[in-house]
């Protein structure tokens, strides 16, 4: 029997990170929301690697905190590690990971999905979407109850259809055990919606009492305290180490004997796997030359003995798995606790969406995570974000939310979904933005806290918090830009002293600064400067040594946004266009991109298509004058 429990303005079904960041920005934008989670033990559960951030990923995370987000409070409160990575390389790759302990992670997410106003969280198996006239009305859950919404949001990660395999073994599951979502995959493609099969994987849990410690790397995380969110005010982190390893010809001859009972290899894994975090099978074969391949030894939590062995996923037999980590130093003994495995899902294909991540062919449906085809918690947050923000926008009428490339990696990531597609799970990575000179991590909040305060989610201490510094910024390289030097020998003294060359006529402190040999806190020392916090030194320190490459960078934007500001009506018809090739027609039919910058960006569309495209809007917009 089936009735009618409750109406909704946002029904969010699953609540990994995607789900859990849609609903929360959805409740606090006022929305009626509904959380639908297959497991009250599955809000924000991290079934792979106990990590948030790294290169590109920690990008994403400060931009989600920026834009009024929860993931990088979260983080920075279950964090037993931190680490800034690339510290070796310029400030545009520099990223933040913290090592998590998960299950605290998990509690924290609850408790403030549970306590946020305007957000109900439950425990359901929706087996149907409900739709009419192209329009989705509601959801459909196992146990027949409908709950009417005016928006639905997909955030289903790796639970759509989700089989766990490893060596023979295979079975119908999602991550960890837990149920798999069967029936709501064919209510999608009933309704229209393109399905695609995608694969991932984990490696083996080990039991960190019978590991040899003494063989391994020991790797501590950094002394100075640093979070991932702007307003996290921790000062003191307990942090544990993790070690590092390699495997060896022994632990690859096991498993190239093995290779026919790995179900990457014996054709029991439906689905593509992701290139960028390959099995250990999948290594092995493709890097045959290779002597070792290093692996991370990650503790999953403060109290468990398991620990994460990264690096090293696998979907061979279990026994197979103990025998090959017995051969690497340090866990010649171990015991393992959950054996690795692989997971074939269901999941769409994100060329259905538009950049506001809603369905173009079905009104008021959104899709955002693993359930687009992408792989990392960091890339389903910053996509479940902008699906929650774009859902009450819509039932505001408000014009969709949209980042640019040059604004986010937010919007790199979303476009490159949208236009390019993804023929395997897709992977934030820092050479996908060709603007990453302006998409620091330290400046995420200078980015985009201004847009998320007139969206409605930054709070007025967020906010307060952000003009302070912004003003202290401005401010603070305005009086280095004021303050002259002369070459007297007092100063030149001093700069000698400092490294440096002297002076050989007058330079305010801001040129001197640009030195690569001089920071701020050297000529603090020097020359008496005022002391600054530290976000706000780091600041003024990148805008005089980068201001020359930024500014170049910002003159490469705006031709860009030539291209992007020359909107395509939606019902352009493009087969109609003789001169486009009939690959570019095809193409821009199933894309239909809202500006010719955002055509250029489609696989298959030429610059010759590009000149044909612009003509015949040309042509068009005189016809229509």
């Amino acid at each position: 029997m089936k009735f009618i429990t409750d109406s909704f303005d946002v029904v969010v079904i699953g609540a990994g990170h995607a789900g859990v960041e849609a609903a929360l920005a959805a409740a606090r934008l006022g929305g009626k929301t509904l959380l639908a989670t297959l497991s009250m033990d599955n809000v924000a559960l991290m079934p792979c690697n106990p990590s948030i951030g790294g290169p590109a990923k920690g990008h994403l995370v400060r931009e989600i905190d920026a834009l009024g987000g929860q993931m990088g409070i979260s983080a920075d409160t279950a964090c037993i590690q931190m680490r800034l990575l690339n510290t070796g390389k310029g400030y545009a790759v520099h990223a933040l990971r913290g090592q998590e302990d998960k299950f605290y992670y998990h509690t924290i997410m609850k408790e403030i999905v549970e306590k946020q106003e305007n957000l109900e969280l439950k425990q359901l198996m929706i087996d149907k979407i409900i739709v009419e006239n192209d329009q989705v009305v509601g959801v459909e859950a196992e146990t027949g109850e409908i709950f009417e919404a005016k928006t639905v949001i997909l955030a289903t990660g790796t639970y759509l259809r989700g089989r766990i395999v490893y060596g023979q073994v295979n079975y119908q599951s999602g991550p960890n055990g837990l149920r798999s979502a069967e029936k709501l995959s064919a209510s999608l493609l009933e309704h229209g919606v393109e399905l695609m099969r995608f694969k991932t994987g984990t490696p083996a849990r080990i039991d960190a009492r019978t590991l040899d410690y003494s063989k391994m790397e020991r790797q501590d995380g950094d002394d100075t305290v640093q979070n991932f969110s702007f307003i996290s005010d921790i000062k003191t982190r307990l942090q544990v180490p993790c070690y590092l390893t390699y495997t060896n010809e022994d632990t690859h001859k096991i498993i190239r004997d093995n290779l026919h009972l790995s179900g990457m290899f014996n054709g029991m894994v439906e689905g593509v796997g992701p290139r960028y975090c390959p099995s250990i099978e999948s290594k092995i074969v493709r890097f045959a030359g290779k002597d070792r391949h290093q692996l991370f030894i990650e503790p999953e939590g403060l109290h468990t003995n398991e620990m994460y062995v990264q690096g090293m996923s696998s979907s061979l037999p279990a026994h197979v798995q103990l025998q090959f980590m017995r051969t690497i130093p340090g866990l010649e003994n171990c015991k393992m606790m959950r054996a690795g495995y692989a997971i074939d899902y269901d999941c769409l294909d994100p060329l259905q969406l538009k950049p506001s991540l809603e369905h173009k062919l079905i009104s008021g449906l959104f899709s955002a995570g693993q359930s687009n085809g992408t792989s990392g918690y960091e890339e389903a947050a910053a996509q479940g974000l902008m699906a929650g923000i774009n859902a009450m926008n819509k039932i505001l009428n408000r014009e969709a939310f949209t980042l640019r490339r040059d604004e986010a990696y937010i919007g790199v990531l979303i476009d490159d979904l949208v236009t390019k597609g993804t023929h395997e799970p897709y992977r934030m990575m820092t050479s996908r933005a060709e603007y990453r000179l302006l998409l620091r991590q330290d400046n995420a909040d200078l980015r985009l806290t201004e847009k998320g305060r007139a969206l409605g989610l930054v709070d007025d201490n967020r906010y307060r918090l952000f003009t302070e510094k912004r003003t202290a910024v401005e401010r603070s390289i305005e009086v280095l830009r004021k303050m002259n030097i002369s070459p007297s020998n007092e100063n030149n003294a001093l700069l000698t002293a400092l490294g440096t060359t002297p002076l050989r006529a007058g330079a305010n402190m801001l040129d001197l600064l640009r030195r690569k040999e001089l920071t701020y806190s050297k000529l603090k020392e020097a020359f008496g400067l005022e002391t600054l916090p530290e976000a706000v030194e780091e600041q003024v320190e990148i805008f005089a040594k980068y201001e020359g490459y930024i500014a170049k960078q910002r003159q490469e934007v705006e031709r860009a946004l030539k291209l992007e500001n020359k909107r395509l009506p939606e019902d352009f018809d493009y087969q109609a266009i003789k001169e486009l090739s009939s690959e570019a027609a095809e193409k821009l039919d199933k894309v239909r991109p809202t500006s010719i910058g955002q055509a250029s960006r489609i696989s298959g569309v030429s610059p010759a298509d590009i000149s044909v495209l612009m003509i015949a809007l040309e042509v068009r917009k005189r016809k229509e004058q």
